[in-house]
């Protein structure tokens, strides 16, 4: 028996939670001076050089094409009551609390990508909109306009704004990602520490391609995010802007950043891991939330746990044919839920959701999201060392289910 230290991956989301930059922190700049006087030649008079030049790159115009679509998003949210007389009288939900000033909560980033008639649409990270009373949208001239949510999905992290489109005079264009290579040029554009320094531009490479980053959400509920990994650099603030190819295209929405990783005991500072949600998923997902305004995901009804992540001594309870290496194993089936339904049970190592290999809960769950509430799905599951099927009728949302971290799930099996 092998005992695995755990790892814990911080990860800054570049938007409002752990992502959008705080408003009213200061920033400490150092200054240096030389101990030794210049000293100058009396006789001469320094000139600029008469050489004068324009620097024109595959960089230079892939940033002039799509920055004038790169906007700030400020989330303004209502202060809370401070009077500890109110909240001793009962008082902190009465009408002070619907009267309480709006304030700045924090700031991200956001991508023009459509202009309809008198609106233009804006796609940018779930986080940075969560818990926003208001939205007011900084464009690239400096100018600044009302934003209405138009819809938001917690489990991809993005969200669809509309503003008024009299003043939009550039909308960016989505690029192909899924034929992105690893090692080409990528470039992020957003408002790095929020819109004092908006549309800075990093340079970096595709560093990776499909990366599984897990972040929690608004509700506590892990997800798990299909991600582009880059190395240009992504700050709190940047979240919801925009990274290109070098054709000026948008590949990717950014949405978060490793900044640390390591044991409880010792942390190891990271940099130049950045992700981005693909272009292709973000295309998908923003044209349901102009149409529905949310995304209704069907729901299995389990609670899982990889089989690579669990001790040796459990597998072998779980009497897995040796070619069986990877999967998923149920470790709670939600009663009256789909799974349960179909008469998957506790135990069960799922393998495959209907034609797609899964060998984590990430990839399970991915591919659960591409069927609709009301589809039926055919999973392919081992008990008892035998392989069977089940149909699944995915007739439940995913806001029926009675979420809980896997870990507690795991730690619960494992004791």
């Amino acid at each position: 028996m092998k005992n695995s230290k755990k790892t814990a991956v911080k990860l800054i989301a570049a938007g409002i939670i752990g992502g959008a930059v705080s408003l009213g922190g200061n920033i400490a700049y150092d200054h240096f001076t030389g101990d030794t006087p210049i000293k100058t030649n009396q006789t001469s008079t320094t000139k600029v050089s008469d050489v004068s030049y324009k620097v024109s790159s595959s960089t230079t115009k892939a940033i002039a094409k799509v920055s004038d679509a790169v906007v700030s998003v400020i989330n303004y949210q209502k202060a809370s009551s401070s009077n500890s007389l109110d909240d001793l009288f009962g008082d902190s939900s009465s009408t002070n609390k619907d009267n309480a000033k709006e304030q700045p909560a924090g700031e991200g980033s956001g991508v023009i990508y459509k202009k309809d008639g008198d609106y233009a649409y804006i796609v940018t990270n779930n986080h940075v909109v969560d818990g926003a009373s208001s939205l007011e949208i900084m464009l690239s001239n400096g100018n600044k306009v009302k934003g209405t949510l138009v819809g938001k999905d917690a489990y991809s992290d993005l969200a669809v704004i509309k503003i008024p489109s009299k003043e939009v005079t550039k909308v960016a264009e989505f690029g192909d990602s899924s034929k992105l290579t690893v090692g080409e040029p990528a470039i992020a554009i957003g408002s790095p520490l929020g819109s004092e320094y908006a549309n800075s531009a990093t340079e970096g490479i595709i560093s990776s391609l499909s990366r599984k980053v897990i972040m929690q959400n608004e509700s506590n509920e892990t997800v798990n995010v299909n991600a582009i990994q880059t190395d240009a650099a992504i700050n709190p603030g940047n979240s919801g802007g925009a990274l290109i190819n070098v054709e000026g295209q948008v590949i990717g929405i950014n949405s978060s950043k490793i900044s640390a990783t390591g044991s409880s005991s010792r942390d190891v500072s990271v940099e130049g891991m950045g992700f981005a949600i693909p272009s292709n998923d973000v295309v998908e997902i923003i044209s349901k939330l102009e149409k529905d305004g949310e995304i209704k995901r069907p729901a299995l009804g389990v609670q899982m746990v990889d089989l690579t992540g669990i001790n040796s001594r459990y597998i072998d309870e779980l009497k897995l044919p040796d070619s069986v290496t990877v999967g998923v194993v149920v470790a709670k089936v939600q009663k009256g839920l789909p799974a349960d339904t179909a008469g998957l049970k506790k135990y069960d190592v799922i393998t495959k959701i209907g034609d797609t290999k899964v060998t984590t809960s990430t990839e399970l769950q991915s591919a659960l999201y591409k069927y609709n509430v009301g589809d039926e799905m055919k999973v392919t599951y081992y008990r008892e060392g035998k392989e069977k099927t089940a149909t699944v009728k995915l007739a439940t949302s995913s806001d029926k289910l009675d979420f809980k971290d896997a870990e507690s799930a795991k730690a619960e099996q494992d004791k």
